[in-house]
């Protein structure tokens, strides 16, 4: 159908709508087309409803809009508007790839159209289309040549393609059209000259970029910036004597500076540690009040030198009060030299406020080396003699916690917390000790504190991205089998990043405009690793391990489990459960109703805000439902979703190809398995998991029947690379006598030899259970997956008598650690109380021992 004209008073309402539209004024736009559209010789005009549908998209009415937009396409397939408009509509639901195809086509019917080139870049920067991004920014530069936007997005192009050459001949064109005088401050144009220098020190122009430097200095704002890239240059270009000025300079200005401290040493290339030494003393003698020019030569320094640094450092740090100390020795901690010294120096003649330091300081040493008895008995001491402190409480908690002791560390966490209420920071590690000892309720009631009044602490804290809260709890529903709930908060943290990705789309045009430009490159290359964050592997890697359980040992249904509880209990019982149940329900329901009717009052107040908000752009997220999630129809697809963005952006970890392998391993993929398992070989071969998963590859393989001839053949030829001749039982003894002396690699063996011969339990349960002080690897957590192992059947059925013996043996090591307390202990371990306060007996408790 061809494109029909609108005449002058309809076409006036058009432009009037797609003003609305620009000023996001969606319901006057639905007013004028409607008025378009009332006209029967207009009802179906192309343009007009693809308009409707993009303003109805606006108000979160997605299917409506949909059918509008299409229709209207239909109508008139060649108007560069209905085009542009599906574009849109493709591009709001994330379509980037739809959007691109529909763009295209709208500028087959108007080539030159500015609007839908500078949409179209958007999506290709936002998609990396880099080569697509070029040609469309050299169409935007040759029809507007006289806008800066033009040729800063050209110039970037090419600097994104890494051809740093190109790109800054492109901004010098550009920057000799600026007319600037010297004398004035013009903070866009000192960006320019900025951006223009790290180009050409990209290209490797360094003799280029310093004169560059040189030439425009005085109309660069950012005057640190230009003496730290000088000092740079001048190490590249190998003028030692012109980098030590520009590095002396640097350390006048700030003389805590470390990398200042290494430009100086690269600059003057001491031949010796003597040397090198004396450039640390004579900045003493400059800087007397020093704390960097003091620590850092305790990195290269040894013997007796070495302890008189120290000793001079302690003493300042000590007579100071200064808590990070212990934190900035710690990287000290792998010389085993080095660390029998730091206990040479003596302070018990120390004043009790450089003591109480002191103290502070040995309790996180000894913490830190896994003696916890004398650790606690130094804090304990700092706590007697100042029991306002709050640092104290804080290593107290920290103490109990590396000892496996989580409630106690609780305990003293909310002390601390107790001192200073108004301290985020304390409230915050007190709710992530909280979850960590499954206290999730309490944790969002300590977080309740600093959210907004009016919504719950768990929404807000959604909406603010608080990660670590999200992470966290993840990880508490998961050890308590809440997977629904654990998957809620991994999806959530899923769509956080999604939305930081999506956010990018602001800064495209922004960055331009205000020749941020450094800053703009540099948000492009972190949004192309963003998904290596620690936080989204956490939420990823757990979200995984749900999903493999959940493949494992699908969810059941409730009423079946109730009646294999049940079915074993006499009459008197029964009716016993059956009260206590109808009370729980009671009290259950009265606790939905109240939510129910919070969540209604929360409803109201969004519904009214969207209302007034006409920004307010596309229609609400599906909502999380944790039991919806437990119950997925297949949990391995959902699990490689996860898997993905891993493989691509997180390499060089190990866990990443293990966890890829257990996802094929369960969907019978021999090749993925393979390339897998390669991967982690290539990382670390000898790995306890590793080695688990070859030993059952090596063993599926080998049992498989239904294998293509080439699949075959290639499994045979990399597993003869992988194990040579041997079967897998050899394999694992092998591995065994290689690694006899850890225990992390013992354990694996140890359940590799049960899961290759179920009868050999007795020797895999000696091998695992060996506790001896020769071994290494012994920690509260390979000891903690022992006995999981033990009592889980992963080295033998019916090992009731092992469990009992390892875990007495365990607790004489490890006497702290709730893991190995006898049986019942955990009753009788801290509770808190629904604010988040010790119950009062505790509290009488902790006045005895302190």
């Amino acid at each position: 159908m061809p494109t029909v004209t609108l005449p002058p008073k309809e076409n006036a309402l058009f432009k009037r709508i797609l003003r609305c539209y620009e000023h996001k004024q969606y319901r006057n736009g639905l007013k004028f087309c409607k008025q378009i559209l009332g006209n029967p010789k207009f009802a179906e005009h192309g343009e007009t409803l693809a308009m409707k549908g993009l303003t109805l998209n606006c108000l979160g009415k997605k299917e409506e809009a949909y059918e509008l937009v299409r229709r209207g396409l239909r109508n008139d397939l060649k108007s560069h508007v209905c085009w542009h408009v599906y574009g849109l509509l493709q591009r709001s639901d994330k379509k980037y790839d739809e959007a691109i195809k529909c763009y295209r086509n709208a500028l087959k019917w108007d080539k030159d159209n500015l609007q839908i080139l500078r949409d179209l870049s958007l999506l290709q920067i936002q998609m990396r289309d880099l080569e697509g991004y070029r040609e469309t920014r050299y169409q935007l530069l040759q029809l507007r040549p006289a806008q800066r936007a033009s040729w800063i997005g050209y110039a970037v192009a090419y600097h994104l393609l890494e051809d740093f050459e190109m790109a800054a001949k492109i901004v010098e064109e550009f920057r000799k059209t600026q007319q600037t005088s010297p004398d004035k401050v013009d903070y866009e144009y000192s960006e320019l000259l900025l951006y223009q220098n790290q180009v050409l020190r990209e290209a490797g122009l360094y003799k280029e970029a310093l004169e560059h430097l040189n030439n425009y200095e005085k109309q660069i704002c950012d005057k640190l910036a230009v003496e730290e890239t000088r000092g740079e240059l001048l190490l590249k270009l190998d003028r030692p004597e012109e980098a030590l000025d520009v590095y002396r300079r640097l350390q006048d200005r700030n003389p805590e500076n470390w990398a200042y401290y290494q430009g100086l040493e690269k600059a003057l290339n001491p031949g010796s540690i003597e040397e090198r030494h004396n450039i640390y003393e004579e900045s003493l003698v400059k800087f007397p009040k020093g704390l960097v020019p003091r620590r850092l030569p305790l990195n290269f320094l040894r013997g007796d030198t070495f302890c008189e640094c120290l000793d001079s450092y302690l003493r300042i740090n000590f007579s100071k009060g200064c808590p990070p100390v212990f934190t900035t020795l710690k990287s000290l901690y792998t010389d085993k030299e080095k660390v029998s010294r730091l206990l040479s120096c003596e302070y018990t003649n120390s004043p009790p406020t450089t003591l109480l330091w002191v103290q502070y300081f040995l309790a996180q040493h000894f913490d830190f080396r896994g003696q916890t008895s004398i650790a606690l008995d130094y804090i304990n001491m700092a706590i007697d003699s100042t029991p306002t402190l709050i640092e104290l409480f804080l290593i107290k908690a920290k103490i109990y916690k590396h000892a496996g002791n989580i409630k106690e560390a609780v305990r003293w966490m909310d002390e601390a917390q107790a001192l200073d209420t108004a301290d985020r920071f304390i409230n915050s590690k007190c709710a992530k000790y909280m979850l960590k000892a499954g206290l999730i309720k309490e944790a969002e009631e300590m977080c309740s504190k600093f959210t907004r009044e009016g919504t719950s602490a768990v929404e807000n804290l959604n909406e603010m991205q608080c990660m670590w809260f999200q992470t966290e709890c993840a990880l508490a529903y998961k050890a308590m089998n809440k997977f629904g709930e654990a998957l809620k908060k991994c999806h959530e943290i899923e769509r956080h990043f999604v939305e930081i990705t999506d956010d990018q789309f602001d800064f495209h045009t922004y960055c331009m405009r205000k020749m941020t430009l450094r800053s703009y490159v540099d948000l492009l290359k972190l949004e192309d690793v963003l998904r290596q964050h620690p936080f989204y592997y956490k939420a990823s890697r757990t979200a995984i391990q749900i999903y493999l359980a959940l493949h494992d040992k699908p969810l059941t249904d409730d009423n079946k489990e109730s009646h294999t509880a049940t079915e074993n209990l006499t009459d008197k019982e029964l009716k016993k459960l059956r009260n206590k149940q109808r009370r729980a329900q009671k009290k259950a329901q009265l606790e939905e109703e109240k939510k129910n009717a919070e969540k209604e009052k929360q409803l109201k107040n969004q519904k009214k805000k969207k209302e007034d908000d006409d920004e307010e752009i596309g229609g609400p997220k599906e909502e999380l439902i944790p039991d919806k999630l437990a119950k997925v129809e297949n949990p391995l697809e959902e699990a490689v979703k996860f898997l993905i963005p891993l493989k691509n952006l997180v390499r060089n970890k190990i866990e990443t190809h293990l966890l890829a392998f257990e996802i094929y391993f369960r969907k019978e993929k021999y090749l993925l398995m393979l390339q897998s398992v390669k991967r982690a070989v290539a990382i670390e071969p000898s790995n306890p998991w590793l080695h688990q998963c070859l030993v059952r590859f090596f063993k599926r393989v080998s049992e498989s029947v239904n294998l293509a001839e080439v699949v075959r053949m290639v499994l045979k030829q990399e597993i003869s690379r992988l194990f040579g001749e041997s079967n897998p039982q050899s394999f694992n003894k092998n591995y065994l006598s290689q690694h006899s002396n850890s225990i992390p690699h013992r354990l694996a063996a140890a359940k590799m030899m049960v899961y290759l011969e179920p009868s050999s339990d007795k020797m895999a349960c000696e091998i695992a259970m060996a506790l001896d002080e020769s071994l290494s690897g012994r920690s509260i957590q390979i000891c903690t997956e022992v006995l999981e192992a033990l009592r889980d059947g992963q080295l033998g059925e019916g090992q009731q008598k092992a469990v009992e013996a390892y875990r007495v043996t365990c607790h004489k090591i490890y006497p702290y650690s709730l893991a190995f307390m006898p049986p019942g202990y955990q009753d009788n371990s801290t509770t808190i109380s629904a604010n988040g306060d010790l119950s009062a007996g505790e509290h009488d408790d902790m006045a005895n021992e302190m």
